[in-house]
């Protein structure tokens, strides 16, 4: 898994690593038992305070996708985004065909969902 930052963009540090942890178990890249780096090498790697990859790992273990365990490290505990992602595919789902009850294209349909993107 490779983890990069981009200290320009609006979003905070935290949560663009937070984001690509959160993306590798989703994606089935990192799966329940996988331990992820201790949080001085991780900082140390992207050049970031150690505090702000704590923060991240603090926000993955609020969602419960992580455990924190001194002395253990970070360890992934469920695939929580993946139950997440598949109910938001059963909801797309929905909308499909609710559009198409409704008789709108795929394109309208794109369209609406652009612009309130």
């Amino acid at each position: 898994m490779l983890i990069v930052v981009d200290e320009f963009s609006k979003e905070p540090l935290y949560s663009q690593i937070a984001g690509t942890i959160r993306g590798a178990i989703a994606d089935g890249e990192l799966l329940p038992g996988d331990r992820l780096f201790p949080a001085k090498q991780l900082a140390r790697d992207l050049g970031v305070n150690i505090h702000t990859v704590l923060r991240s790992y603090a926000e993955l273990k609020d969602e419960g996708l992580v455990k924190m365990r001194p002395g253990q490290g970070v360890t992934v505990t469920a695939n929580q985004t993946v139950k997440n992602k598949s109910q938001l595919e059963k909801m797309v789902r929905q909308l499909i065909q609710q559009a198409r009850q409704y008789g709108m294209s795929k394109n309208q349909l794109a369209e609406m969902v652009n612009r309130k993107w």
